[in-house]
């Protein structure tokens, strides 16, 4: 075995129970490292710790809290050919992808720390003459962070930033198939100046050392992203206590184009909304609403751009998409495929699983056609390189068909028309919208999240990610009269 990377608890890299083997998804041949997992007794130690180390950030200067996250952020921005590169070999997106998602993570920690200095409350009148309010925001306490494998270092970023920000400790649990892109951002982390105990790594299965700190009684707040189904359980787990939570959860995209669209930038959006990141991404496109004026071409020309896609190792630089993250994943996926030939759709393209010069997870990106709403695969979420194609008839229709999910994360319209953009705008029943751009890729600085079965608790991003990690405390004042 090769060097084991620990987790991180008041400060100090601390070995738990056996480790576990990172493989390379695009080379099971690879292992990127062992990383050791938390036991219980270490989970309820860090909230011990936690608890104790956050009143000593609360209290520290603003222009120092701010110092802290920028030193972060700049690091990572400055090291994003270098962990996107280990974030790439781990997680299996390609290297482009893995160098932009580092990027971006460090753009988190920027804008948040700005956001520290933005400490501006509010002031009121009582109805009481002689009565002054003050009402202020202040820090939570402890934040458990449950981060997913897919955005390893991007989402846990857009967590961990606001948190601490605000004045939160924080305890990150990442998932444990991406454990060296979360252990390389902890180490970063350790030698920004942050005191002791305010930033903790937690590495061990979901059920284990997810469950535990979202049903822990000393946790006063808990994010996740992650599956609806798990998310049910984090959310139920964080109620016996009261805790507050935010969850991130499922999707089911989608892409209306329509006959007056521009059919280039429609294929275009939907080869990297369907299927950058392997389709492993909760904004992906996977229900392609294609008005049956240009159906037929809008099939074709996206067959021809899937089958002329690179798939191949992360790291290669020719690489278009790489391997789908695990073996369960891949199993998943082609048990899916299975399951859309018995539904009686037709698959353009794509679907198997591929044998490359590396032994990997690899399949080929599929394309279903003649598909129907309310065939399995169009209601469920696959999270794989799976996109199908529905035909229909008018605008009216598309709309309809888009609304006809659990999830509303986001959706997005292909069109000229100024007219169906606005009413798209105001009737698709997502939380993000997109028009003739794809429905993957969102900015830091304004509030993501979705509705239905896809969110529940306040939005992420932006000034809005304020609503969860502080709690409001109104103040009244009797000043008394001047001698």
């Amino acid at each position: 075995m090769t060097e084991v990377y620990n987790n991180l608890i008041g400060g100090e890299w601390v070995s738990g129970a056996d480790p576990i083997a990172n493989i390379n998804p695009s080379d099971i041949t690879d292992t990127v490292g062992f990383y050791a997992q938390a036991t219980e007794q270490q989970l309820d130690l860090a909230v011990e710790i936690a608890h104790a180390a956050q009143p000593v950030w609360q209290k520290t200067g603003l222009e120092e809290r701010q110092r802290v996250l920028d030193v972060i952020g700049r690091e990572l921005m400055a090291r994003s050919e270098e962990l996107g590169q280990l974030l790439s070999r781990e997680e299996g997106k390609p290297l482009v992808e893995g160098k932009g998602e580092v990027y971006r993570a460090g753009q988190f920690f920027c804008y948040y720390a700005a956001e520290v200095l933005r400490q501006i409350g509010e002031t009121a009148d009582s109805v009481r003459p002689g009565i002054e309010i003050d009402i202020r925001r202040e820090p939570m306490g402890v934040v458990a962070v449950i981060s997913p494998w897919n955005f390893p270092v991007a989402t846990a970023s857009w967590k961990i930033a606001p948190a601490l920000a605000y004045g939160n400790s924080v305890i990150w649990k990442p998932a444990n198939q991406t454990p060296a892109s979360a252990w390389a951002l902890a180490e970063i982390m350790t030698r920004a100046g942050l005191p002791a105990g305010v930033f903790q790594l937690l590495m061990g299965p979901g059920a284990d050392i997810g469950n535990g700190l979202a049903g822990h009684k000393d946790i006063d707040a808990v994010t996740f992203t992650g599956s609806y189904a798990v998310g049910r359980q984090v959310a139920a787990a964080a109620a016996v206590n009261l805790g507050k939570y935010q969850l991130e959860l499922g999707s089911k995209n989608a892409l209306l184009v329509m006959e007056d669209a521009d059919l280039d930038l429609a294929v275009a959006a939907a080869v990297g909304g369907g299927y950058s990141g392997t389709g492993q991404k909760c904004t992906a496109s996977s229900r392609l609403l294609v008005h049956t004026a240009i159906h037929d071409q809008f099939v074709d020309r996206l067959s021809d751009a899937l089958k002329a896609m690179k798939v191949g190792h992360a790291l290669a630089a020719d690489t278009q998409m790489g391997p789908v993250v695990s073996e369960t994943q891949l199993s998943a996926n082609l048990e899916w495929m299975e399951k859309i030939k018995a539904s009686g759709a037709h698959i353009v393209c794509g679907g198997e699983r591929l044998k490359l010069a590396q032994d990997g997870f690899y399949m080929a990106p599929a394309l279903i056609s003649e598909s129907t709403n309310d065939m399995a695969f169009n209601r469920e979420e696959l999270f794989g390189p799976i996109a199908a194609v529905q035909r229909i008839e008018t605008y009216e229709e598309g709309l309809k068909i888009a609304n006809d999910t659990d999830y509303g994360l986001v959706a997005g319209l292909f069109t000229a028309s100024l007219a169906r953009a606005t009413h798209f705008r105001r009737h698709i029943q997502t939380g993000c919208v997109t028009v003739n751009l794809p429905t993957a890729g969102t900015d830091y600085h304004v509030p993501f999240g979705g509705r239905k079965n896809s969110s529940s608790g306040p939005r992420e991003q932006g000034r809005a990610a304020a609503e969860f990690y502080t709690q409001v405390k109104t103040a009244y004042i009797r000043a008394g009269d001047p001698e």
